[in-house]
């Protein structure tokens, strides 16, 4: 006879797969049992499994949200639109919202490629303020690669408009790197939007006495000084973040005294051991228990209890501060991908400095330059990755924060070759690069991801991942690739066509092309970009049908997905995207002020 009734449930107890969803450091919950219907997902063609029951439990949220508001819906028309596009796509992401846009390849691309654009172009287009050249002729030597200076801006305008700008969105990327990790860089009694203020307040503060000074003057008309100290108001939220854990004692391992029951599942219990899981107060250690409060006892007994508490306060001292929970680890592990990222820029612009100050270059020294650059950054991303981790348990083990990486690192790599583009001689040059890009993109991608492949990296202990999970994070990045050849290209093509036709053109003398007596022409550049444009789309479209053909993968299908499974991506991939778009028109920006 049955006392209770039971249920079947969904929820399967088995260990999750590697493929299986992560956010952060917690696992996607089940789909609510009350759902009314059920929805199309359109996930076919997906390696991933565990995404049906995501979107199925946004569907239903959804649906409910629909009920409550049928009542008011004429009435709040205005707040459901800005609600939709500032706080349910950018603030607050919501996994039902995001899915509606990313469903759609018009928004998809809309605000994964154009937005991030328009906003670049929009910001390099604004007029500075420029004053003529002093008399004085600029010393050859001093000469940066990206061309001699033609006009002197105004310092203030610069720092607070155009630079302002640059910090902002770069404060913006390291916040919503953080609500990936779920993790609040500012402190809780200040407050984001006053701390946000404050550190904003602060980059643009602290390059005033610099330019104040005669004898640091000369720092503010070089770009890498700007970009390293952009690199320093970044790290702000990071070291703040750190002070936050270590202040609140997060890095020590046992800062709470385990109860009688839950030391019943230590070994401390059984080998009957002090409990040593909390670091002694200053109270604490002013009041030790061991003392006993008889005024009778003797002063050999007192000295004795004495020594045994101060043993103990030592022992347990050293066993909690031995000990870093494992949360704390990982967010040391994400200020090292962090840092990698910051290299990866640094190196970039050695990189882009050391070829154009050697120019002209011939077919081959432009080859080795570009597969130099792409070794380099591949290199690190692979660090990052590794870093980084897609499961519990692997470092920061979070797959949302390897997509962002991933699509920073391919960025950055396809900035400085867009950049290389204009001082590109001949059409041969384009050529000989495309075919390289195009080849290696539709032969070597579709074979990395064959089983054979896949077996070698594992007998090589290369890859510990399920041909499965290997497969996913292939398709993925085939679909980052696209967001990053696409975005870059775009942004090139419209700065050098705002910048040669607008106000700024004596600002970036680097895209101006209007050189005669150099061999570098507007006409060329944007013909051969558009074309080598052209081609890219067609070979990603190629590798795209080889791999949906051979392995039943459908690209597209999984990068969607993966902005609908976590809503976060699509507002730190806008954000991400953004950055590294300026940071290739802050580097080429010739710095000269007017006194």
């Amino acid at each position: 006879m049955s006392f209770f009734q039971f249920t079947q449930g969904t929820e399967a107890h088995s260990r999750p797969s590697d493929s299986s969803p992560l956010l952060g450091r917690y696992r996607a919950v089940p789909p609510r049992r009350d759902r009314r219907r059920q929805v199309s997902l359109g996930g076919r063609g997906s390696v991933h499994v565990g995404y049906g029951a995501l979107m199925a439990a946004a569907a239903a949220d959804d649906d409910d949200d629909d009920d409550d508001d049928e009542d008011g819906r004429g009435q709040r028309a205005e707040r459901t639109l800005l609600q939709a596009w500032l706080l349910d796509l950018w603030v607050v992401p919501r996994q039902s919202a995001v899915k509606r846009v990313v469903d759609r390849w018009w928004s998809r691309y809309g605000l994964l490629v154009v937005l991030p654009t328009a906003l670049v172009v929009g910001w390099c287009a604004v007029p500075l303020p420029q004053y003529p050249l002093d008399t004085k002729p600029e010393e050859p030597g001093k000469t940066p690669g990206h061309g001699a200076a033609r006009v002197r801006l105004n310092f203030w305008f610069f720092l607070l408009v155009y630079y302002g700008l640059y910090s902002l969105t770069a404060l913006a990327w390291i916040t919503k790197v953080f609500n990936l990790y779920s993790l609040n860089w500012w402190p809780r009694s200040l407050g984001f939007p006053l701390t946000l203020s404050l550190v904003g307040a602060l980059s643009v503060a602290v390059p005033v006495p610099v330019y104040w000074s005669a004898r640091t003057r000369f720092l503010t008309e070089h770009n890498t000084a700007w970009i390293a100290w952009t690199f320093v108001v970044m790290a702000l939220p990071v070291a703040m973040a750190l002070a936050i854990l270590m202040t609140n004692a997060r890095h020590v391992g046992g800062r709470h005294e385990l109860s009688e029951t839950q030391r019943i599942f230590t070994s401390s219990w059984w080998r009957a051991e002090p409990n040593r899981g909390t670091v002694p107060s200053s109270s604490d250690e002013a009041m030790p228990a061991a003392v006993p409060t008889m005024t009778s006892m003797s002063t050999r007994a007192a000295a004795a209890a004495t020594a045994t508490t101060t043993t103990a306060t030592a022992t347990a001292t050293e066993t909690a501060s031995a000990w870093h929970p494992a949360s704390f680890v990982r967010f040391l592990w994400l200020c090292v991908a962090l840092s990698i990222g910051l290299l990866a820029y640094v190196l970039g612009e050695a990189y882009a400095e050391l070829y154009l100050g050697t120019l002209p270059h011939n077919s081959l020294e432009t080859v080795v330059y570009v597969y130099g650059w792409v070794a380099t950054v591949h290199l690190l991303d692979a660090l990052t990755g590794w870093t980084l981790g897609i499961r519990e348990g692997e470092r920061v083990g979070s797959y949302p924060l390897s997509w962002v990486f991933k699509l920073y690192f391919t960025l950055t790599y396809q900035t400085y070759v867009r950049a290389l583009y204009a001082r590109l001689r001949s059409p041969s040059q384009f050529v000989v690069l495309q075919l390289l890009s195009s080849t290696t993109l539709v032969v070597l991608t579709p074979l990395s991801m064959t089983r054979r492949y896949h077996g070698l990296l594992v007998a090589t202990g290369l890859n510990g991942q399920s041909f499965g999970s290997y497969q996913k994070l292939q398709a993925r990045n085939v679909f980052i690739r696209f967001l990053a050849e696409n975005a870059s290209m775009a942004t090139f093509l419209a700065s050098i066509a705002v910048l040669h036709y607008g106000a700024n053109r004596n600002v970036y003398p680097y895209f101006a092309l209007d050189d005669e007596a150099e061999p570098y022409d507007l006409a060329l550049t944007l013909w051969a970009s558009s074309v080598t444009w052209a081609c890219e789309m067609v070979a990603s479209l190629a590798v795209r049908a080889l791999i949906r053909l051979c392995f039943a993968v459908d690209v597209g299908v999984e990068g969607r997905q993966d902005l609908a499974v976590w809503p976060e991506l699509l507002p730190t991939c806008v954000t991400v995207t953004l950055h590294v778009l300026q940071n290739m028109m802050f580097s080429i920006i010739r710095l000269q002020f007017y006194d």
